[in-house]
């Protein structure tokens, strides 16, 4: 995964790779990012302080993840499922992810679902789960 052009998102870095693989065949783009249309719509349906039910365009989901960094940085990501419908068109992606919220040391444990619409191997829609309770419970964790 190159990692000077997206640098600020490194602490992403192993979802990206995970979402890469599901994706394989099915996307250009060496990059998470690189494959998502520039109108892409994201629904994300969880609900969680401060986080968007509905984000419209990469640049403001890139926007959105510039500050994940700051809080949670990824060690790895596993447990792949990938299921295929609509001749490819549709791809639903489950994994786990694993890593550390910076602030306490406290582990990160998640796991998520993903809906994607792809068409000219763009992704062009996204609708997420995850786990919120997981999250806000190691973000809300005292210090390790």
């Amino acid at each position: 995964m190159p990692t000077t052009k997206y640098a600020a998102f490194d602490a992403l870095g192993p979802y990206f790779e995970i979402v890469q693989k599901a994706l394989s065949g099915l996307v250009d783009g060496e990059h998470y990012f690189d494959t998502i249309a520039d109108d892409a719509f994201f629904e994300l349906l969880y609900l969680f302080p401060g986080w968007p039910r509905t984000i419209r365009g990469r640049a403001r989901l890139m926007a959105q993840y510039a500050g994940y960094g700051y809080n949670i940085r990824l060690r790895s990501a596993d447990r792949l499922v990938v299921h295929h419908a609509e001749d490819g068109r549709v791809v639903i992606i489950e994994c786990e992810v694993h890593g550390t919220i910076l602030a306490t040391g406290v582990p990160y444990e998640n796991r998520l679902l993903s809906i994607i619409t792809i068409d000219n191997r763009t992704i062009v829609h996204w609708r997420d789960y995850m786990d919120s309770l997981a999250a806000w419970t190691a973000l809300t964790a005292p210090s390790k």
